[in-house]
């Protein structure tokens, strides 16, 4: 696993932050490293092999700098899906740079990577410090967004014509798989401009993070649908509240949601397959627990049981190459209501999605501080220039990230971790529906 971050060149220029004395800041080198695997039996193995444990260099300012910050122009772009805490890095990046570096041309392009693609007609907007102090009070992105990759080199051409030295981008696997194309095309014209990634994915999926930034805001958004739909059960014989929340590969939201509200009954996660029909699927369960509870709370997340639904439900792909899902929250209310009228059941089955609800709200105080941390190290990784890495928090500790590296697979719930375990002990579900 190779942790190695690139450098454009040289660092010559003195940063300003010296200024504020030994007591000011704490200038980070390329030796002070975070380890992957801060096990003592991780440790022991690297040993036994002969070799270093695997790390990575750990995030803050440095003390000498590739760019001269009085001549740095700086742009910042917003990709994919909506997620709480755009703003708030938008906010981080500008106050940053303006505050602490002295960094006055900073642009902000439009509706994505679509913003660098001239013929397009997506104006850039000029930031400062003024313009941005407030966005952090409101979900979204001041910049707008848009899905799909665009064309490498008319960007790079873009960055070139408007004499940029540094590009942040914000976005999630697929927007980092083209920052990722943005450097390698970059490097092959000899071009000394920094591309540094910042992860957003509501789903927290992305490898080797503790946490992708607007989590803690949509599942503590997404408690909110589930109490709702537990106080719709309760107030009904035989209530159904069923919950659909965001998660095309990972489940983390659900869990961590179903956790936080403690009244859910089922969780359904895209890591664990299950099965509706047979004595033992979830069908018969949720029979078997209408008869004794006479309600009943079930969350599932977006990409779950896609194997179940029908294939002209879905297929495709959408506009960032992602595979079109069938809606298994509709698919699953269906499937209950036609399994309890075939025997005579009567139930009031309330359905909830709130994802649109969840995905545009402000950031959590939390989440505030969390993309204030983001912003303000992919600057200092930029202004040492850094590019083509990512920033990130691993075991606590924000660290710098390949792109190549994080790009390449999602994390996911671990069936036997403690994670989804503690999520069968709080719902009381079968392990398995099968």
């Amino acid at each position: 696993m190779d942790t190695t971050i690139q450098i454009l060149g040289e660092r010559r220029v003195r940063s300003p932050l010296h200024r504020l004395g030994p007591l000011g800041v704490h200038f980070r080198t390329q030796q002070n490293r975070i380890l992957y695997d801060h096990s003592i039996e991780g440790f022991r193995e690297a040993q036994a092999q002969g070799g270093d444990p695997i790390s990575f260099e750990l995030a803050g300012p440095r003390e000498w700098l590739f760019f001269e910050p009085s001549r740095v122009r700086a742009g910042i772009v917003t990709c994919g899906g909506l997620c709480p805490g755009l703003n708030d890095i938008i906010r981080g990046l500008v106050m940053e740079l303006s505050h602490r570096y002295g960094v006055s041309t900073i642009y902000g392009f439009r509706y994505g990577y679509e913003g660098l693609i001239p013929r397009l007609g997506h104006i850039p907007l000029t930031l400062r410090p003024d313009q941005v102090t407030a966005i952090h009070t409101v979900g979204g992105t001041i910049l707008g967004t848009s899905r799909g990759p665009q064309e490498c080199g008319v960007m790079v051409d873009t960055l070139e014509e408007m004499d940029l030295d540094l590009l942040f981008v914000i976005g999630g696997d697929g927007s980092l798989r083209g920052a990722a194309e943005l450097t390698r095309e970059i490097a092959r014209r000899g071009l000394s401009k920094s591309v540094i990634g910042i992860p957003k994915t509501i789903d927290n999926d992305i490898q080797f993070l503790d946490k992708s930034f607007g989590f803690e805001t949509a599942f503590a958004e997404a408690v909110k649908a589930i109490t709702s739909a537990h106080i719709e059960a309760v107030g009904s014989p035989n209530g159904v509240g069923l919950v659909k929340l965001m998660g095309r590969d990972s489940g983390f939201i659900a869990c961590f949601a179903a956790l936080a509200g403690n009244v859910v009954n089922y969780v359904l996660i895209p890591e664990v397959p299950f099965q509706l029909d047979g004595p033992r699927g979830l069908l018969e369960s949720l029979r078997y627990r209408l008869a004794k509870q006479r309600h009943a709370v079930i969350v599932v997340a977006e990409g779950a049981g896609q194997d179940l639904i029908p294939a002209q439900s879905g297929g495709g792909t959408d506009a960032s190459g992602n595979r079109r899902f069938g809606d298994i929250g509709l698919f699953l209310k269906q499937r209950i209501t036609d399994f309890c009228a075939e025997r005579r059941l009567e139930i009031n089955l309330k359905y909830i999605d709130p994802s649109y609800l969840i995905r545009s709200v402000p950031a959590s105080p939390q989440d505030n501080v969390y993309c204030s941390h983001l912003a303000q190290h992919a600057v200092h990784a930029a202004m040492a220039g850094k590019t083509g890495m990512l920033v990130g928090r691993w075991h606590g500790t924000f660290v710098h990230l390949p792109l190549e590296l994080v790009s390449n697979g999602r994390r996911k719930v671990q069936p036997q971790g403690d994670l989804w375990h503690a999520v069968l002990a709080a719902t009381g579900q079968p392990a398995s529906f099968c």
